[in-house]
C-alpha cells in the first residue's frame, strides 16, 4: 500500500470510530438536563425504595456506617465507578454514565476546535503579512479561515487538540 491509500484508511477508521461514538454520546444528550438529587442518587433511591442503611449494607457486605460514608462521597464527587457499580448491583440496577460535549455533538466539537485553530493560523499569517504591508481583507481572511477550518476538520490531525 501506498502513503495516500494508508491515510484514506486511516482516515476511514477515524471517520467509522467518530460515527460509532457519536452514536452513543447521542443517546446521553437527553439526560444533559437531569439534575442529581440533591443528596446524591445513593440517597434518593435507597429512600424511595424505603431501603434503611442497614439493609444496603446488608446487600453490599458492608457496616451502614460504611453505607453512609459511600453516600457522604457520592455527594462531595470522590465516589469511585467501582463502589457505585457495587452500589447498583446490590439494589438491582446498573449504573450507566458516558460524557456529552458542551457543543451538543462531536461533529460540533470538532468545529469548534476547528474554527478556533484555524483563526490562530489564518491570524498569525494575516498580521506578518499586514507587516510587510501585504494586508488580505476581512472578507479574504474571513474565507481563509472557514477553509483552513475544513481541512482541519477533514484531517483531524493530532495538533487540533494542543
Amino acid at each position: 500500500m501506498n502513503t495516500s491509500t494508508l491515510n484514506f484508511a486511516n482516515m476511514g477508521k477515524k471517520t467509522l470510530l467518530l460515527q460509532q461514538i457519536s452514536g452513543k454520546i447521542q443517546a446521553y444528550s437527553a439526560l444533559q438536563s437531569v439534575a442529581a438529587p440533591p443528596s446524591g442518587w445513593i440517597k434518593a433511591i435507597r429512600s424511595a425504595l424505603g431501603m434503611s442503611l442497614q439493609q444496603l449494607g446488608n446487600k453490599l457486605g458492608v457496616s451502614k456506617q460504611a453505607v453512609l460514608d459511600m453516600e457522604n462521597r457520592e455527594k462531595e464527587g470522590s465516589i469511585t465507578l467501582r463502589s457505585l457499580r457495587e452500589i447498583g448491583r446490590a439494589m438491582d440496577m446498573q449504573l450507566v454514565y458516558g460524557f456529552i460535549p458542551h457543543a451538543g455533538s462531536l461533529d460540533a466539537l470538532i468545529e469548534k476546535r476547528a474554527m478556533e485553530l484555524a483563526t490562530q493560523i489564518v491570524l498569525r499569517s494575516a498580521n506578518t503579512m499586514q507587516l510587510e504591508d501585504q494586508a488580505n481583507s476581512t472578507e479574504r481572511i474571513q474565507t481563509a479561515i472557514r477553509e483552513r477550518a475544513a481541512v482541519l476538520q477533514q484531517e483531524m490531525p493530532k495538533f487540533l487538540w494542543d
